[in-house]
């Protein structure tokens, strides 16, 4: 006897296996692939940190939000609650004197404790680059068009890139005189296109009428250049204005390399992280309701480390592009075609040296010694729930046979006509 509860995960994690799991191998590799074309190098770092790398300080996730525990030094850790600050940490330590261009590209789970059932998973995993040491709006540009090319090369049907700005609404909070509570306030109503509550908020307080339109007219300002020219004639103050001319050099790039029906501006986007300085960016697509990728600026950050370093990062979430090309209903190949060798003892130094010649032609290749109460029809029906191209069946008079089960599972599939 044993307690069946044993069988099941804790809420917020599970289980991924089979097909579903070579799925989003073949899709992780595909975007791995395009990082390093793009001359990213990876890198790994600890799955559970000091608490301070994350704490409400460096801009992460709030103290309650984190997975915490304690080590024999009664040090406080933490399961990862991002990855970029970890990032941050080891370029510090280990790139300390380098000061040109760094690319680091890595694949992560994050952790994130949800308050009561939210239908959401706590642990998430992203696939991200860091682009440091370069301050220019063209590495914005790059970071950006790598995501569309890695969208597509995925097989992504339709989708946009929604670009911001961080400084944007911080340049018009400076024309106000809100308190720290009413900043937060107002970045909920922002969050929830709430134009309602946010003209409400604002209408007995002391604010330039420009910015105050403009402060209320954020959750709309949502399209292409023309809302950067809107945005730009609405407002004097420098920090905006800065922000503007930046998404304007960002979409002047990419306007040179073609991509740009793959993006729209939201002015109103504001960013999860307070770390974020400069261009923040999101990708949507239909399929899912949450961004399949996010990104942005983070100049400040490496400060926090003993290190002032620009530099740019982009994330995308697994769990969420998964659901979303499985809603398009993209067509996922993995890379391994199984063939499963099918013999009787008799036949075992067969089996093995046919083993040895498929993978040395880097065919994966299983060996089941077949059971004299067991018929090929159940061996086939092995092989279609475990993803097996192909069955060598060598019988007793050692000639092999072959059955290729993608060829039979369509005939099923259609009555018998391939």
């Amino acid at each position: 006897m044993y307690d069946k509860s044993l069988l099941f995960t804790p809420e917020g994690v599970r289980d991924i296996y089979g097909e579903h799991c070579e799925r989003r191998d073949a899709v992780q590799d595909e975007i791995h692939a395009i990082m390093k074309l793009y001359g990213f190098k990876n890198i790994k770092t600890p799955t559970f940190e000091f608490f301070d790398i994350f704490n409400r300080e460096k801009g992460t996730v709030k103290s309650a939000e984190m997975f915490k525990f304690f080590d024999q030094y009664n040090n406080t850790l933490v399961l990862r609650p991002d990855i970029t600050p970890s990032i941050a940490r080891c370029v510090a330590k280990y790139y300390e004197k380098e000061t040109m261009q760094i690319r680091l590209c890595y694949t992560g789970d994050t952790f994130i404790r949800l308050s009561g059932y939210q239908g959401k998973m706590s642990e998430i995993t992203q696939i991200g680059a860091e682009l440091m040491n370069d301050a220019s709006s063209d590495a914005d540009g790059e970071m950006i068009a790598m995501t569309i090319e890695a969208l597509k090369q995925v097989g992504l049907k339709e989708f946009k890139v929604d670009i911001g700005h961080a400084d944007l609404f911080r340049g018009l909070i400076e024309e106000t005189d809100l308190s720290e509570e009413e900043i937060e306030q107002l970045k909920i109503y922002l969050r929830n296109k709430n134009i309602f509550a946010i003209e409400d908020m604002l209408e007995d307080k002391n604010i330039p009428a420009d910015c105050k339109d403009l402060l209320i007219r954020m959750p709309d300002l949502f399209g292409g250049i023309e809302t950067i020219s809107y945005a730009a004639e609405r407002t004097q103050n420098e920090r905006a204005q800065k922000a503007l001319e930046r998404l304007q050099k960002i979409y002047e790039i990419l306007v040179s390399i073609g991509l740009e029906e793959h993006i729209t501006f939201d002015l109103g986007m504001l960013s999860h992280y307070e770390y974020y300085t400069g261009v923040i960016f999101k990708a949507y697509t239909y399929g899912t309701g949450d961004a399949i990728v996010t990104g942005g600026r983070y100049d400040n950050l490496m400060e926090q480390f003993g290190r002032k370093t620009p530099a740019i990062g982009m994330a995308f979430v697994l769990d969420q592009l998964m659901e979303a090309l499985h809603s398009q209903e993209t067509d996922i190949r993995t890379k391994e075609l199984d063939f499963l060798i099918l013999y009787r003892s008799a036949n075992r130094h067969k089996a093995l040296q046919l083993a040895g010649e498929l993978r040395g032609q880097n065919k994966p290749a299983r060996l089941m010694r077949k059971d004299a109460e067991t018929s090929l029809q159940e061996y086939k029906q092995y092989g279609y729930r475990n993803e097996v191209h192909s069955i060598y069946y060598i019988d007793d008079t050692g000639e092999i046979t072959e059955f290729d089960l993608t060829i039979e599972e369509q005939a099923d599939e259609t009555g018998g006509n391939t």
